[in-house]
């Protein structure tokens, strides 16, 4: 083998490392950019974390065990009071039960922002869930404008089953507005 080959052969080498190298931090890049939406998808459909899923029917089943739910509220850079109409309810597992919150906008500003939710304990995730939530859309408030959000939810009958639900009695539904940047309401 002559040296001009074995050069060749060792610039082709390092060429292929660079480009290797190169798609390698693409991909990382493209992970880390995916990772939150995925992360939030998952915790969505499995109710990890405490994350509540989104229902499309209310189940058919109620039963006669009931289950206290403390509803919390927190603002998070806003100038604006947040509050539950009703610090607690108790409703039976299955049956549909109906919360109200209370938004005040105190600036001379519209407010941009979203609410974002989570249960404790992170167990009842996925048993607590919601029929309509203002929190799955930004929401744009008026200065000074005093808006009252709905919120549609039951704790699914499998809770009374379930080995990792079957001791919960409580469960604490927490939101909190945040600001949103880039907010556009006819999107």
């Amino acid at each position: 083998m002559s040296a001009g080959d074995a050069n060749a052969k060792k610039a082709a080498r390092k060429n292929l490392i660079a480009i290797a190298c190169v798609f390698g931090v693409m991909a990382m890049v493209g992970a880390a950019f995916a990772a939150v939406p995925l992360y939030r998808l998952f915790c969505q459909v499995t109710g990890f974390g405490g994350t509540v899923k989104q229902a499309e029917a209310a189940p058919t089943e109620v039963l006669d065990r009931t289950v206290k739910i403390h509803f919390d509220t927190n603002v998070r850079n806003l100038p604006m009071t947040f509050e539950a109409e009703q610090t607690t309810q108790t409703l039976r597992i299955g049956e549909t039960g109906m919360a109200y919150f209370k938004v005040t906008n105190t600036s001379d500003q519209t407010i941009h922002a979203t609410a974002a939710y989570n249960v404790v304990p992170d167990k009842a995730g996925p048993y607590f869930q919601k029929l309509q939530c203002f929190c799955f859309e930004g929401q744009e408030i008026a200065p000074g404008e005093e808006v009252v959000f709905p919120v549609q939810y039951f704790v699914a009958p499998e809770i009374a089953t379930d080995r990792e639900g079957r001791g919960i009695k409580e469960i604490t539904l927490s939101y909190t507005f945040y600001p949103t940047k880039g907010f556009d309401p006819a999107v």
